[in-house]
């Protein structure tokens, strides 16, 4: 299948435990070297420590000249309530079921879509236990998913642009990612 619906992504999506989906418009995902920066900042601790984050994913120049490739999207987010600010198994419950989320879904495109897709997520892609970097090429490149971030894109703009709250409210934590396909 070389096309695809819209609303069979965003069906899929659902199935695949994501708790909101929506049609992403592609001409709002504008890489910033800003967003970039931050990354360089390595707050997270995988700046150039695995294939899918910056530097190993490309310059924004190129991030943003691999988006322009795609023809259409959806955004995906998985939300969680929180006991509290400090319910750290929330946080990593949401994180993992939001991973586990996005392998089901690029797992499901690559099997039913002939095209190309680009899957990007929250955080360094979590398809493998341990990243190969930099000893070794990417064991499984068509299932490695780059962080929004990485790709220079302000998550929280991208979500107000695509009329999805990035915000889920007091005592809420969400994971934002997209999968483009084209």
């Amino acid at each position: 299948m070389h096309t695809m619906e819209i609303s069979t992504l965003l069906e899929k999506a659902l199935e695949c435990g994501f708790s909101y989906c929506t049609e992403l418009d592609i001409a709002t995902m504008n890489p910033m070297q800003e967003v970039r920066d931050m990354c360089a900042a390595d707050k997270c601790h995988a700046y150039n420590k695995n294939w899918s984050c910056p530097p190993a994913c490309g310059t924004v120049e190129e991030c943003a000249a691999e988006i322009k490739t795609y023809k259409q999207g959806i955004i995906v987010q998985s939300t969680i309530e929180l006991e509290d600010e400090f319910d750290i198994e929330a946080y990593m419950e949401i994180g993992e079921r939001h991973a586990n989320a996005g392998i089901a879904m690029l797992k499901w495109l690559k099997g039913n879509y002939d095209g190309k897709v680009l899957g990007l997520n929250a955080g360094m892609c979590k398809f493998c236990k341990e990243c190969t970097f930099p000893d070794a090429p990417c064991r499984f490149p068509e299932m490695r998913m780059h962080p929004l971030e990485g790709f220079g894109i302000f998550v929280s703009d991208l979500c107000t642009k695509n009329n999805i709250p990035y915000n889920r409210g007091k005592g809420t934590m969400t994971y934002v990612g997209a999968f483009l396909v084209g």
